[in-house]
């Protein structure tokens, strides 16, 4: 009865925190049908979604004529958890910058020395003198992208902006500082962050409370990656967009340079860029695009808006053809007839789960290592040591971090147990700071089973992040050899654990 009782009150107290941020729903709903989408067409492409390789579906949303008509979140996912989006961030930076231009603060042909003159070298190249907003916006400042700068050094923009310039406006060349420098010059030119400014803007009068940025070393919103929002709001900015600016009957955000982010600027090998946007390969859809399979895809031959977030490691235009050929070519320009897949498309979208690990409950090799310290090897995760503790169909993973902060993943059998996490989750990238700015805390949901009794096998998902990780404890007889496996990675790590 005891063990119900906790169980039941760390159930409660998620619940009340979940539902705390929770900020969902507010867009309305309606059946496939009545918006002229044949529900069984949004099953196959959810289907086809969940059934990619190496990928893991964390959230996707359809929207049509404004109204939300299929949606899924696979368990342990959640509509009211937020994601990192890396470079769908680019986007809502255009957006900024459109603000600041329409607010008279910032002109595209401005330099942005003019912003900057504390972080440029004491030498200014003819080259660098001459980068100006627009350069940015369309990725062509002429500066050689260095992906691992930002991991190596806290002062970001004097460090960028000290490299070799080439003639600015003449070659795409996708780099994330590019759009780090368009916060940087938003603060500068509106005296808030690039969040406090879209906060103002955009996000109050759009009711998007649940929203948070990563902040550099420098104190400004890193711009080309770092922003932690849910899904619904994702939809909410798609819709802005699709509708030239446009929310609840005000013109929030100006229809020109709307128009302007989704339009042709530059050549960018297959496709083609706007401001901070991509232009699709589907006629008139453009999309933001981040690793991993982070999008909000806009259709307006359509009058629609897709979703997704997940975590893939496969070319993110399987995701999207399958958008262009399963879904699009389903699409009516008038209500169809109601019908029993409705029904059968929301018993679907509730059924969409994370995969179980299959095997046994127990095994009798955990007696010798339960509620034993295993100490680890030196490791990425700054994990110390390890201990395993067994109940009735759970196990609790106890990790001591080399700071002396210890933490607790209750992990289900046969379900996914989540809880609340703390510590930061893994992390795709390492750029100096990474989290700062955002508030957490995090979640974490957790599965195992005993596939061999030598072997245990557990996967965690970080619920309201991007990451999971897949450990695998061999059993042996003076140590643990255990496999990690990222979500965003190929490789796999070994460590060995001592007791």
């Amino acid at each position: 009865m005891k063990k119900i009782v906790a169980a039941f009150l760390i159930a409660f107290s998620l619940l009340i925190h979940t539902n705390l941020s929770a900020q969902i729903n507010e867009l309305p709903r309606a059946t496939p049908e009545e918006q002229g989408v044949p529900s069984e067409a949004i099953i196959a492409l959810f289907d086809s979604l969940n059934s990619l390789p190496k990928t893991e579906i964390h959230s996707v949303m359809i929207i049509r004529h404004g109204k939300v008509i299929g949606e899924m979140y696979p368990h342990p996912f959640a509509p009211e958890y937020r994601h990192t989006m890396y470079s769908c961030s680019k986007t809502f930076v255009g957006a900024a910058v459109g603000l600041a231009i329409a607010d008279n603060r910032v002109r595209l042909n401005d330099r942005i020395g003019a912003f900057l003159p504390e972080a440029l070298p004491d030498s200014v190249s003819e080259n660098l003198a001459d980068i100006t907003v627009r350069n940015l916006l369309t990725m062509t400042s002429g500066i050689t992208p260095d992906w691992n700068m930002r991991n190596q050094c806290s002062n970001w923009m004097h460090t960028y902006l000290s490299k070799p310039v080439k003639k600015p406006g003449k070659k795409f060349e996708y780099d994330s500082m590019a759009t780090y420098l368009l916060s940087a010059i938003v603060q500068k030119a509106t005296g808030m962050t690039l969040l406090e400014y879209l906060r103002i803007k955009l996000f109050q009068p759009m009711n998007i409370t649940e929203v948070a940025w990563e902040l550099s070393p420098e104190g400004i919103n890193t711009g080309g990656w770092g922003l932690h929002i849910q899904s619904e709001s994702l939809a909410k900015f798609g819709l802005l967009l699709l509708n030239n600016g446009v929310w609840e009957g005000k013109q929030l955000l100006p229809a020109s340079w709307v128009k302007q982010m989704m339009s042709k600027q530059m050549e960018a090998g297959s496709e083609d860029y706007g401001y901070q946007m991509w232009l699709c390969d589907y006629p008139g859809a453009v999309r933001a695009d981040g690793a991993l399979g982070q999008y909000i895809l806009i259709i307006p031959e359509k009058d629609m808006v897709v979703v997704m977030t997940e975590c893939t490691l496969i070319n993110g235009s399987r995701q999207r053809n399958l958008v262009w050929k399963q879904l699009l070519p389903k699409i009516q320009e008038h209500q169809l007839a109601p019908n029993k897949m409705f029904k059968r498309l929301q018993d679907r979208q509730k059924s969409y789960m994370q995969p179980i690990l299959k095997g046994k409950s127990h095994s009798k090799k955990s007696l010798a290592y339960e509620k034993r310290e295993i100490r680890l090897e030196s490791n990425k995760y700054g994990w110390r040591s390890l201990e395993i503790e067994c109940l009735n169909r759970e196990i609790k993973l106890h990790i001591q971090e080399e700071d002396g902060n210890i933490f607790t993943l209750p992990l289900g059998y046969k379900q996914w147990l989540t809880s609340e996490l703390k510590t930061l989750p893994p992390y795709s990238i390492q750029p100096k700071g990474c989290f700062k700015g955002l508030e957490g805390p995090f979640l974490a949901a957790g599965n195992y089973a005993w596939s061999t009794p030598n072997t245990l096998q557990i996967k965690v998902h970080y619920v309201n992040w991007v990451s999971s990780l897949k450990l695998t404890f061999h059993f042996e007889e003076s140590q643990i050899k255990i496999e990690i496996s990222e979500n965003f990675s190929l490789k796999k790590m070994f460590l060995i654990g001592n007791i």
